[in-house]
């Protein structure tokens, strides 16, 4: 497979490798997908987790009875007035 860098790429490649860090470009290569799957994995994971999330608020809220907001104003301000 071939592969075209962007010239801005291709200097941040040769540069990683100029640092002594890396020992060729299939290196940094390697280390970038292996970065790439990462985050892909954690991202997924994240997803996942805010998915879990929001079924668990739905549920509740399902379960619960629903609240009349102007109702529970009027409530709050009827304290204040008795105070």
């Amino acid at each position: 497979m071939n592969v075209r860098l962007t010239p801005e790429q291709e200097s941040l490649v040769h540069a990683k490798v100029a640092t002594g860090k890396y020992q060729s470009t299939e290196q940094v290569i390697e280390v970038a997908f292996r970065l790439l799957e990462e985050y892909e994995r954690a991202e997924s994971e994240w997803a996942m987790l805010v998915r879990e999330k929001v079924q668990a608020a739905i549920d509740r809220v399902q379960e619960e009875p629903s609240l009349d907001g102007e109702l529970f104003v009027s409530g709050i301000l009827e304290r204040f007035k008795k105070e």
